[in-house]
């Protein structure tokens, strides 16, 4: 890893998992406190999701804009301190431990935020200078007109939704104080917040692997302020879009719909809006997961009209070249690469060209296949080692799934992985060869290994995260509190004993 990463140990669980009093985690007091139980364990990388205000499907990888702070996240109780909400306004915020409601959240968390935002300061300099930097200019715009006419940005009146010059000055005007400020109030506390709060991690010793999504949603300030970095139609209509064509995750591949890039037009400018996207994620993130990596090489093209993924095209993306100019412009960033999926000669060369680890995912390794790339003893020093993602089952969840004899297999297969790396672990029931499964990703060769918070508590399939090509009831785990001391030292004394 070209000694960018030290060898350690991580432990996935996004923001919204936290557990607290508001119906969705925060980067108030929970945040803090789940960071300090990470430093005790011993561990020394906390992994997110995107960050981003998730929009349809409440997906944080279909964003209103790729740059965003999710409002969602802001600390209520720090919005009371700063007097911005009173103590009647906080308690109609409490919502019983359990999934997120997303639902309920549209409906009241943005009016408990417009209070907050009335009795804010629109004159104090630290939020000037922030709406004058411009950064948020596009999405606080996008939001206010959205907030206005409903919809997506193509059917908004044809003056904005071409962003003719004048119109906008005279929209920006007239919601300025209304709608414009209100979005960059949100932008701007979320900075302030995840500042401090990614302080803090840091000062334990920890580093933030911090998600990016590969596209962008077509419903985003993103591609309504750059059309032409993309390929729509003079309608302002995706030609293609994006997707995964069938895996082991689907039988009929991800239609993901979103607007493929037109890498001609940002080769041109030296993939400008690219960098920009990077490095405002090595702000955010000490580490940078890109996610489908893979689409940087060559990505899967779909007509747009199509139902499903099984039917597209393979086209070359920018490779190497939109990485040298990230290496030119930016330096060493620290970068991890999604690379799972269709894998060919072409993105693995591309991943050894930039030296970025790839991924290892356990959960695929026990197919009896010697040379499976995923077993323990084919996984190389330079990668990131998962029991799962964000996208699998739970492991509990996923050997609860199997059938006797393929667990039988199953078991014979894990026995001889860890014996290939001299950890032991016995296990005969399914929760004991989940354990098992925690310790043989720490007792890798692996630099980095990552533990979902659902494995380190031994979770069944009932605390997935996700589901990929379902539209509905993800991204809704919340923890009902945080791990137990029990499994907070059994991660230690794994972690301790394979030297992570």
């Amino acid at each position: 890893m070209n000694g960018i990463y030290e060898r350690g140990a991580g432990v996935l669980c996004h923001i919204s998992s936290l557990p607290n009093k508001y119906g969705i985690g925060s980067l108030g007091d929970e945040a803090y406190e789940f960071a300090r139980r990470l430093k005790r364990a011993h561990v020394k990388y906390w992994q997110i999701l995107p960050l981003v205000q998730t929009g349809f499907g409440d997906s944080p990888y279909q964003s209103v804009c790729c740059n965003s702070g999710n409002p969602y996240f802001i600390d209520l109780e720090a919005l009371k301190d700063d007097g911005l909400l009173d103590d009647e306004e906080l308690q109609s915020a409490y919502r019983p431990a359990g999934k997120v409601d997303y639902a309920d959240l549209y409906d009241n968390r943005f009016t408990l935020l417009r209070l907050a935002y009335a009795r804010f300061n629109v004159k104090d300099k630290d939020f000037v200078a922030f709406v004058d930097k411009g950064e948020f200019d596009d999405y606080a715009l996008f939001m206010s007109l959205k907030s206005r006419y409903g919809g997506t940005f193509d059917t908004f009146p044809d003056a904005y939704k071409n962003r003719e010059r004048l119109a906008m000055l005279e929209f920006r005007r007239s919601a300025y104080k209304s709608d414009y400020l209100f979005w960059q109030f949100l932008q701007y506390t979320f900075a302030r917040q995840w500042k401090k709060l990614k302080n803090y991690v840091n000062s334990l010793g920890i580093k933030i692997i911090g998600d990016i999504p590969l596209y962008v949603a077509y419903d985003s300030s993103d591609v309504w302020a750059n059309p032409s970095l993309f390929k729509l139609d003079a309608n302002l209509k995706p030609v293609t879009v994006a997707g995964v064509p069938p895996d082991y995750f689907s039988e009929k591949g991800q239609l993901g719909g979103n607007p493929l890039y037109n890498w001609e037009v940002m080769a041109a400018d030296n993939f400008d809006w690219w960098v920009n996207r990077i490095e405002r994620a090595s702000r955010l993130y000490d580490i940078i997961r890109i996610d489908h990596f893979r689409g940087l090489d060559r990505y899967y093209a779909i007509p747009a009209e199509n139902d499903t993924a099984e039917v597209g095209e393979w086209l070359n993306g920018p490779g190497v070249r939109l990485f040298s100019e990230v290496r030119r412009r930016l330096g060493d960033v620290s970068i991890i690469a999604e690379d799972l999926g269709v894998m060919d000669a072409g993105v693995l060369r591309l991943r050894e060209r930039t030296g970025y680890p790839g991924m290892k995912i356990l959960q695929f390794a026990f197919d009896g296949v010697e040379d499976n790339s995923y077993l323990p003893q084919n996984i190389e020093r330079n990668s990131v080692v998962y029991t799962g993602t964000h996208d699998n089952d739970t492991t509990l969840g996923f050997l609860e799934a199997m059938d006797e004899e393929r667990f039988r297999a199953f078991k014979k297969r894990l026995r001889a992985a860890l014996g290939s790396e001299a950890a032991v672990c016995p296990f005969v029931t399914r929760s004991q060869a989940a354990e098992a499964m925690n310790v043989c990703a720490l007792a890798s060769h692996a630099e980095i290994a990552i533990l979902p918070v659902q494995d380190v508590m031994g979770q069944g399939g009932e605390a997935r995260m996700n589901v990929p090509s379902t539209a509905f009831g993800n991204w809704q785990y919340r923890m009902e509190d945080f791990p137990s001391r029990k499994h907070w030292a059994v991660l230690r004394k794994t972690i301790d004993e394979y030297k992570r």
